[in-house]
């Protein structure tokens, strides 16, 4: 399956670095859910990694790791533009030194951007502390993509609705 179109400016959005939750489900379908500390966007949208804290995220790497579901928020603070994306193959892997600049610039992006709601870097810097030894890089392709920024197209699929 090919990975959705993204909108230009949706992906410049999740490019730049902006909070990321991701959840999963359970076998009797019971949703996961964590913040992850960092995320990477690659051919154009084509391939995301997000980085999850291993201690945080117990049962949505189980999850994941069961059965490959990933769903990933991605939401710009100061707006609320948000884009969801959805895939069903996702693969874990421990996060090494290569995944440092990445997981470097996310933090930067963040501080800046909870900073522009009035909060100080160190509330981001505490949110989203780990060792890189703790963190594990979800990368899958996406199968589905929603906007899901606050208003009447809330909810809508991108990329063709597939």
């Amino acid at each position: 399956m090919e990975p959705v179109p993204l909108p230009a400016d949706l992906l410049a959005l999740m490019e730049r670095g902006v909070s990321v939750i991701v959840g999963s489900r359970d076998a009797q379908l019971r949703p996961s859910v964590v913040r992850a500390v960092g995320s990477r966007i690659e051919g154009g949208g084509s391939a995301v990694t997000v980085y999850l804290s291993r201690p945080q995220s117990r049962q949505v790497l189980q999850d994941i790791a069961a059965n490959g579901h990933v769903a990933a928020v991605f939401s710009e603070p100061s707006t609320h533009k948000t884009v969801q994306l959805k895939a069903t193959r996702a693969a874990l892997r421990t996060a090494d030194a290569g995944d440092r600049p990445h997981l470097d610039r996310y933090l930067a992006s963040m501080e800046h951007e909870i900073e522009l709601v009035g909060h100080a870097r160190e509330l981001t810097r505490a949110m989203l502390a780990c060792e890189l030894e703790e963190v594990v890089a979800v990368t899958f392709r996406p199968e589905h993509a929603f906007d899901q920024t606050p208003g009447p197209r809330a909810g809508a699929p991108l990329g063709g609705g597939r």
